[in-house]
């Protein structure tokens, strides 16, 4: 091993004490931080806030302290349809009923993967990578599909916030306590002899403390509600005695079998035009894994702007930490100039992030705009955020084309925008990926 010589660093601090441009950034960054000290006029000029397409207007919604993103952008794609087909104003549909049965359903999860893997030493890499992290409160398109098929959907108003809707760390620290203490004891009595029966009476045992658990903290979920509103006519409407699944049907009526997740992983191991699944990865036992397909930036992007052209905002999924001012809203490449600054080239492209661990998808919103240019092409795209108002234009954030191809990895189209190519790719037999492959990072 090659130790670091006083020689060495002195060369180092000669060097850096050479460089007046150095000291006058030094200056800078220790007064006023990193970032701020580095953004650029160029990325708030170029990423204005208008658009050839533009889909909505609505209001915001606000994730608060919790890894929910997923669900607010899937509710938020349901809330601006219902918004324009019953004109409605200011409606939001409930993300914390979804989360109770996500958090049910991840419980369940969890419990048959510990019985599936209850025959591997506990240093085994899937039974670690179980209990590192035995649920939490993010998750991906087809997770939130099952939800809202079984479960349905409710009305912000029917069942609203609660503290540990709105801030999760408590709920998931101590739900995941419990989820380890019962992983123990289900590996012992499966290590004991215990028969199959013996075991699943005391994993629905396990599950009725997680239910009260989930209910005292959230509130119990209902099983049927009334719902009454005025539209924006002053038209009073009322439904009395629906169920959440019933309420889907009437009030959203989308198929979700219709739509599909498309990915874009430019990495060796995933060659374009071959759909994927994430082995252990999901909430509901007993619905379709998750599926993916992986196309080329180009096909990728174009499928997005096809949905937006019909009218239709999309599901997508990125690394919105990277190179993003949070509070301006805006997602560009060049918001920083280590370059120029610093001297430091970041030249890692997106297949390098993937492989070397430094980028994966962080976070779900929702595309609602997008402004072309002459030739059809996208220049910077308009983004519906779940972090309240008051960050970037009312909640809306804006992406430059070229940080979209750099960190954004999945969107969620129609399956009739596929090609019949396409579609069979998709629909053939997935390659299946490890439960750590990058592509099953869970959007928070």
């Amino acid at each position: 091993m090659s130790e670091l010589t006083k020689t060495f660093t002195d060369k180092l601090f000669e060097q850096y004490e050479a460089n007046a441009k150095f000291q006058a950034v030094e200056n800078a960054v220790t007064h006023n931080g990193l970032l701020k000290s580095l953004e650029t006029r160029q990325s708030e000029i170029e990423n204005d806030h208008v658009f050839s397409i533009d889909l909505t207007k609505d209001e915001v919604a606000n994730q608060k302290a919790s890894g929910r993103c997923w669900m607010f952008a899937a509710l938020n794609t349901f809330r601006h349809k219902l918004i324009a087909d019953f004109k409605l104003e200011n409606f939001e549909l409930s993300q914390a009923h979804t989360f109770f049965w996500d958090k049910y359903e991840k419980a369940n999860w969890f419990f048959e993967q510990i019985i599936a893997t209850a025959d591997q030493d506990l240093g085994s890499r899937k039974v670690k990578f179980l209990l590192d992290v035995p649920q939490q409160d993010g998750g991906q398109w087809d997770m939130v599909v099952a939800l809202f098929e079984k479960y349905g959907v409710v009305p912000k108003s029917v069942y609203p916030e609660s503290v540990s809707s709105s801030n999760s760390r408590e709920l998931n620290q101590y739900l995941n306590k419990l989820l380890r203490q019962d992983a123990q004891i289900l590996r012992e009595l499966i290590a004991s002899g215990a028969d199959e029966e013996a075991v699943q009476s005391k994993k629905e045992a396990f599950l009725q403390d997680v239910f009260n658990f989930l209910a005292i903290n959230l509130g119990l979920p209902p099983r049927s509600f009334d719902f009454a509103y005025r539209d924006k006519d002053n038209h009073y409407q009322s439904e009395k005695n629906i169920t959440p699944q019933a309420f889907y049907q009437k009030y959203v009526g989308l198929k979700l079998s219709d739509y599909v997740s498309i990915i874009n992983a430019p990495t060796a191991d995933k060659p374009y035009g071959k759909s994927y699944t994430v082995e252990m990865l999901g909430n509901v036992a007993g619905s379709p894994a998750v599926r993916y397909l992986n196309l080329d930036m180009a096909r990728f992007k174009e499928l997005a702007i096809a949905q937006m052209q019909s009218g239709e905002t999309v599901w997508f999924g990125s690394d919105v930490g990277q190179v993003s001012d949070r509070q301006k809203g805006i997602l560009a490449t060049n918001t920083y100039d280590f370059a120029s600054s610093m001297d430091i080239e970041l030249t890692q492209d997106k297949a390098g992030r993937l492989d070397y661990s430094e980028s994966l998808m962080t976070h779900a919103m929702v595309l609602t705009g997008v402004d072309l240019d002459e030739k059809g092409q996208a220049v910077k795209w308009k983004v519906e955020n779940s972090w309240g108002d008051k960050v970037g234009q009312k909640g809306y954030f804006v992406a430059s084309d070229a940080w979209m191809d750099e960190y954004t990895y999945q969107i969620v189209v129609r399956k009739d925008l596929l090609t019949a190519e396409e579609l069979a790719a998709y629909e053939a037999e997935p390659i299946v990926l490890a439960p750590w492959d990058p592509m099953g990072a869970l959007a928070k």
